[in-house]
This record gives C-alpha cells, structure tokens and sequence, in this order.
C-alpha cells in the first residue's frame, strides 16, 4: 500500500504532516528553499549552500490563536510565498498540544533551539544568517500584518545578513565604506541597548529617559541605512 504524501495531523510516519492550522504543508526531513521544513540541520545545509537567511517559526500550531492568524493571512498566501521561494528558508518549531504532530527526534531540539534564541510566546519568528547561527533579528505577530508588510519587515532585519552586504559592496563600491559603517552604528547602539537591559535597571523616570535615548539612537542609525 503506498501512502499519500500529505496525512492528517497526529500520523508522522509519511513525508509530511499537515497540522490542524497550517495553510500548507511542513515537510519532516530535509530541506526547500520557501518550503516549511521541521528539519533545522538540513535547512541550515541548504542555507549555506545557498547563501540565504532563515526564519524559525516557534509555533503552537494546534492552539495558539495568534500562530493561526499568521499563518493564514501571511504565510499561507500567495505573494508571500513566491517571495520566500528564492530568498529565505524556512523552519517550523512546534510545540502544539498534540504531541503526536512532532516527531520524536526532534522535541528536545525544538527546546534546546527555544532556550536558545530566548523565546518566551508564540509565534516568534527568528532570523538567522546563513550559517543557522547569527541572529539577524526577530520579527512577530500582528492583526494589521499582511504579505507585503511582513516582507518589508523580514527585508529590514536581513539588510544584515553577510550575502546582503556581500552583494551591496559587490553593486556599490563607492558606497561600501559608508554601508558598512552605517550597518555597524545599528549593530552598536543595539548592543548597547541590550547590554544596559541586562544589568536590569530599576524602573524610574531617569531610566525611562536613558531607554528613549537608546531607542532613538537605534532609529536614526536605520534612519542612515535607508539612503542606500
């Protein structure tokens, strides 16, 4: 007897899974670029092959609301897709109520990956570079968020990934300096955001000005980027 490609949720002994949400189906092993694949070694393999960033989806695709609505007004539509098929791979962390939806082998790393990238609610959407180890960014969800402003948004955090500055400097040697430096400005002023949040500043008006004055630095070093 030969199995369908595609099989109802809670059944992972085929190729794919179809969860009780998801618009389109998440493949177990292996990895296409703008495909949803479970596997995150052989999408970082194909990444770095391609020389593309990735996008970790960590999800409750049977439950959580706000997972849903992305993956029905965003993820599931046209215009968005044909954009991730040549630019982005793409990786689905699960953690549904359903265990049977999650194959065995890879429960332990969908936490280990959770751990590590500090994710705390669902959906967050982490960025890589194409080494599966950089982080470019992290984007989440929204009622207001459509195809296009998702796209936007996932562009704005991938200006940092090494084959978009690899590919700019190659286009623009002139520029290459000034981009650099641009990029390294953005690069400072969040780390430094993130490295005074971490000495967990008491919460008071001098405190709440000092994080204004870090957010608009952080805003007009974007403010830079956007003139290349």
């Amino acid at each position: 007897m030969k199995l369908p490609n595609v099989i109802p949720a809670g059944i992972i002994s085929g190729i794919f899974v179809l969860s009780a949400t998801a618009e389109d189906k998440v493949q177990i092993d292996g990895a296409e670029v703008g495909k949803w694949t479970m596997d995150f070694d052989a999408a970082v393999e194909k990444a770095t092959q391609e020389k593309l960033p990735m996008m970790l989806n960590f999800t409750g695709s049977d439950w959580c609301g706000w997972c849903k609505l992305m993956d029905k007004g965003v993820f599931a539509q046209e215009e968005w897709q044909k954009f991730a098929a040549k630019n982005v791979l793409l990786v689905t962390l699960d953690f549904p109520k359903d265990k049977n939806i999650v194959p065995e082998k890879y429960v332990s790393r969908n936490n280990d990956l959770k751990k590590q990238f500090g994710v705390r609610g669902y959906p967050t959407y982490v960025v890589l570079d194409s080494d599966g180890k950089n982080k470019l960014g992290q984007l989440g969800a929204g009622r207001d968020k459509t195809p296009a402003s998702f796209i936007e948004e996932f562009k704005g955090v991938t200006r940092t990934s090494a084959a978009s500055i690899e590919a700019f400097t190659k286009a623009n040697p002139d520029k290459a300096a000034a981009y650099k430096a641009a990029l390294k400005e953005g690069k400072d002023a969040k780390d430094a955001l993130a490295n005074w949040i971490s000495t967990k500043p008491e919460r008071n008006d001098e405190n709440n000005k000092k994080f204004a004055a870090f957010q608009e630095r952080i805003k007009a070093a974007a403010g830079k980027l956007k003139d290349f």
